[in-house]
């Protein structure tokens, strides 16, 4: 059976990237989809360490919940061929952070002084964002998730390429999130499960070395996840979301 498209009255009742953003093209004619929001999420969160109160996520976020409400996307849809982005700059010693989608600037900020990231070494560069950040980023942008199977397969196989090591190691992140799952799937209510944030917030310190995340690295954890989910798809905001976010904005550094 074919995907249902949304009516002509659906897709005019779509709040569109140009109705809430002062961008052209084709990007402008385009619903906010929830992948995209999701991933200016994850890439918010890993370099201006938490969601803009008012900024491009926050917008995008609502205004795909609401498109997704009226049916005009699906909850794992992304807006085919756009792309979303962060890039920094250092100009006078300020940070000039700007987020686009489509190449088009939905975004920016300046802040004062560089602030250089501290990790384990084995990092590509003093700026790259390592694994060990791209899961904590995942502590915000998905923290209240219940960690299920795909969840833990995801941060292992994100542990495994930190580390180098094929296995699990007792009291990595990878254990706890193992742990996690298992107990989870025995517990009724969701309130009483533990969250990714519980298991995220700290995860540079459960690893015992750690590395830039590069594409080869994401699309290792993106096959965990998408392997033990029942859609096929990455969780918007998870795991994998923010590991593909930190190697996007590696390959621009």
């Amino acid at each position: 059976m074919s995907q249902q498209q949304p009516s002509r009255r659906q897709e005019s009742t779509a709040i569109k990237y140009g109705d809430v953003f002062n961008v052209s093209g084709e990007i402008a004619s385009k619903p906010i989809a929830p992948q995209d929001a999701a991933t200016m999420q994850s890439a918010e969160n890993i370099v201006l360490g938490e969601t803009k109160k008012g900024g491009p996520a926050a917008v995008m976020q609502s205004a795909a919940a609401v498109n997704e409400r009226r049916g005009v996307v699906g909850h794992c849809e992304s807006t085919k061929d756009q792309g979303v982005t962060i890039s920094e700059a250092e100009v006078a010693g300020h940070r000039i952070i700007t987020e686009a989608v489509g190449g088009e600037v939905v975004g920016q900020y300046i802040r004062p002084g560089p602030v250089h990231m501290t990790s384990p070494a084995s990092v590509l560069n003093k700026d790259a964002i390592t694994i060990g950040e791209a899961l904590e980023a995942t502590a915000l942008s998905a923290g209240d998730k219940p960690v299920d199977q795909s969840d833990a397969a995801a941060i292992q196989a994100a542990e495994i390429r930190a580390t180098g090591h094929n296995k699990i190691i007792p009291g990595g992140v990878a254990a706890t999130a193992q742990s996690a799952a298992a107990l989870n799937a025995r517990t009724m209510l969701d309130e009483n499960k533990t969250k990714l944030s519980d298991v995220l917030a700290d995860a540079s310190a459960k690893l015992t070395s750690d590395k830039a995340v590069t594409r080869e690295d994401a699309k290792g954890v993106i096959a965990a996840e998408i392997r033990n989910r029942v859609e096929l798809a990455t969780h918007p905001g998870g795991v994998a979301a923010s590991m593909a976010a930190a190697a996007r904005l590696n390959q621009e550094k």
